[in-house]
């Protein structure tokens, strides 16, 4: 197979097929099959034919996965981990709170006022028996 193109490669376009990958890459289109399954992060959209396209960013993990598994020799598990952890890393933890409930809470306990409100004005106006 012909040499791997330079990583720089996959921003060019905005969808790449999997034969544009696999030469990339210099694997076999059904090696890239195989690792969809492996790598849960890895999902391709497919064309109306059905055709595997692979976003930049797709690629960018392609070719992540490929020095994992080809030039760091790990193993699919150790790979797998190890993108995972990379993910955790470049995701910032995000805080709770509890901001949204409050507000709900406070909509709730207004409404219920308005509604007592409701209820009195309803009695005042009532005629009175007598």
């Amino acid at each position: 197979m012909s040499p791997r193109k330079a990583p720089e490669a996959p921003e060019g376009k905005l969808y790449r097929s999997i034969s544009e990958v696999s030469e990339m890459l210099d694997v076999k289109p059904h090696v890239l099959r195989y690792w969809e399954p492996q790598f849960s992060m890895l999902r391709p959209k497919k064309n109306r034919a059905g055709n595997r396209m692979y976003r930049p960013d797709e690629v960018r993990l392609l070719l992540r996965i490929r020095e994992l598994l080809y030039d760091k020799r790990f193993t699919i598990a150790g790979a797998r981990r190890t993108l995972l952890d990379e993910r955790r890393q470049d995701e910032p933890q995000v805080e709770l709170s509890f901001e949204n409930a409050d507000r709900r809470m406070a909509l709730l306990e207004v409404k219920e006022d308005m509604r007592g409100l409701l209820a009195r004005l309803k009695r005042e106006r009532e005629p009175v028996a007598g």
